[in-house]
């Protein structure tokens, strides 16, 4: 159980970062980007804030990529909301400050961001920055869940593995695993294996 509890851990914080960018090689799309994040353009400003924020292509700077991310949030970018929370969240170029995060998760999550949703679980999960609550983290984790967020699905699992927040319920615990298995997620498939080998 405890080998469990530390997977969770270990896969939210994780989690929490953001993903390599998946959208061209970074020296091109600099070259497109720019132009188009100076002409307000707020899916451009998001990918250049990501791409400083990581340093990907570019010298990481935490105070561009906020620049950037904070004109895409004013225009309702919920992928620049979502990695403006994960700023507060971390500390990156900013003051740590869950609450500030969490307010900028609610707004991406509110138009749908799964990642949103998912962070806003953990935050209520783990209780940063809120009163821990299994429950409401459950509901967010379910959000992101439906949306395929494999990390979400597999949180879900661990739920209901410790009975945080819902009845212990081992089968409900294989079903969640196995969807993050299915999906790709190795922790999943790793939890699922675990629950067959002990015959539960």
């Amino acid at each position: 159980m405890k080998e469990l509890l530390v997977m969770i851990f270990c896969m939210f914080l994780a989690a929490t970062g953001h993903a390599k960018t998946n959208f061209m090689e970074q020296s091109e799309g600099l070259a497109q980007w720019i132009p188009l994040a100076e002409q307000g353009d707020a899916s451009a400003q998001t990918k250049l804030g990501i791409l400083y924020y990581k340093g990907d292509g570019v010298p990481q700077n935490y105070a561009a990529a906020k620049e950037w991310l904070e004109k895409a949030a004013a225009q309702g970018h919920a992928g620049a909301q979502r990695a403006l929370g994960f700023s507060y969240y971390q500390g990156n170029g900013v003051r740590q400050d869950y609450t500030v995060a969490k307010q900028w998760y609610e707004k991406a999550a509110a138009q749908g961001n799964a990642d949103a949703q998912f962070q806003l679980g953990g935050l209520y999960y783990f209780g940063y920055g809120v009163a821990q609550d299994y429950t409401i983290a459950k509901q967010w984790y379910e959000k992101a869940a439906a949306q395929g967020n494999t990390d979400a699905q597999f949180q879900l699992g661990g739920l209901y593995y410790f009975g945080y927040g819902v009845p212990q319920n081992y089968a409900a615990t294989k079903e969640w695993f196995g969807r993050a298995c299915d999906n790709g997620l190795q922790l999943g498939c790793d939890g699922y294996k675990r629950l067959s080998t002990r015959g539960k």
